[in-house]
């Protein structure tokens, strides 16, 4: 018999839902293993980082925190951020963290419209409309550069200074994991997303770096579109979007704005990659902690079990990955909606509708 292939992965399910979706994805991970005669397993590990964790020690995560996770296979996130604690020291001090320092440079997140799910777009129920936002995420307008000074010049005098950095390196390699992308997409066609009319440095080194990229994938069509015209394309013509490859801040801007056209944040899931595998990715919902509702039993999980459909793609298991995103629509083409969708299903009633759909 062939061994079973274990794969360590570490959990941070961090803060507010971000504990309840981590647990309700491993809860179905867990089932998908169960049921696979012994394929594959998942070895978890859960790390209590986040910001309770700083409340006690002043960290968000360990010292050693970042060689600890070194050594996992991938990363199963919930999500970060509390009102005790300001916004940049949360994301800073654990996921920015972990992204930056494991050079998770491609940030994959696809608009998915699921049935049973109302969109506000008015063309939904009857136009194919299926999308990815390719992020670039090691630099760009996160890049952490800049800094607060001359506040001894008192009230109302201080300067804050805030850069972004675009490389030809950054650029260039989410580029080509956008066209490597297209390739596998019934639509071979790539939109990049700058602001350079306005961005005159940076986002015009984007421009030339896509149009020099582009001439290595003749067979893929290409636009360039601004920041502001994208925006409306994703609610005026959602039809001709393939792959929309875009700076940090764009397209995590596009991203929820295409998971809010889909039906909710609730649903969007996200892959943080290193795809020259060096250091472990990382996979997490991008609804954020939602502490209005946190620990009531309300939050979606299909964001979280979305994002470990994309982990198990990573790890070479596309069928089984298959399995969990036809499930997912399975429970959402049921009615078993939670209450971001209309719905009235608790986290329990929908990680068990996905459970059971795996075995239907």
């Amino acid at each position: 018999m062939t061994a079973p292939r274990t794969f360590r992965i570490a959990a941070i399910p961090a803060d507010g839902v971000g504990r309840e979706v981590v647990a309700a994805g491993r809860a179905v991970l867990d089932a998908l293993a169960a049921d696979s005669y012994g394929a594959f397993a998942f070895d978890w590990q859960e790390f209590p980082w986040g910001c309770d964790h700083y409340e006690r020690t002043g960290k968000m995560m360990d010292d050693d925190g970042l060689d600890r996770l070194g050594d996992f296979d991938a990363i199963y996130f919930g999500a970060v951020g509390w009102p005790t604690v300001p916004d940049h020291i949360s994301l800073w001090g654990l996921r920015l963290k972990i992204c930056q320092s494991f050079d998770q440079w491609a940030n994959v997140r696809p608009v998915h419209f699921l049935p049973g799910v109302t969109s506000p777009l008015r063309g939904a129920d009857d136009t194919e409309l299926d999308w990815v936002v390719v992020r670039e995420n090691s630099e760009g307008e996160y890049a952490g550069l800049g800094g607060r000074n001359l506040a001894g010049r008192g009230p109302g005098g201080e300067v804050a200074l805030q850069s972004a950095l675009f490389t030809e390196v950054g650029c260039e390699r989410i580029m080509r994991y956008a066209f490597d992308l297209a390739r596998t997409r019934d639509r071979r066609k790539v939109s990049s997303v700058t602001k350079s009319n306005a961005q005159q440095y940076g986002m015009v080194l984007w421009d030339d770096v896509f149009k020099r990229v582009a001439a290595d994938y003749p067979d893929v069509e290409t636009e360039s579109v601004l920041v502001d015209a994208m925006a409306a394309k994703f609610v005026l013509r959602p039809e001709d979007l393939s792959v929309v490859v875009a700076s940090n801040l764009n397209a995590d801007i596009l991203s929820d704005l295409g998971s809010a056209l889909a039906g909710s944040l609730g649903l969007a899931a996200s892959a943080n990659l290193n795809p020259e595998r060096r250091f472990p990715s990382m996979f997490e919902p991008v609804h954020g902690s939602a502490p209005d509702i946190a620990g009531q039993g309300l939050a979606n999980p299909i964001g979280a079990v979305g994002s470990a459909a994309l982990m198990l793609d990573h790890f070479g298991l596309p069928d089984q990955a298959a399995r969990l995103r036809t499930a997912i629509e399975a429970t959402t083409g049921a009615g078993v909606l939670s209450r971001d969708l209309g719905g009235t299903a608790s986290t329990e009633d929908i990680t068990k509708a996905l459970i059971d759909a795996l075995g239907a």
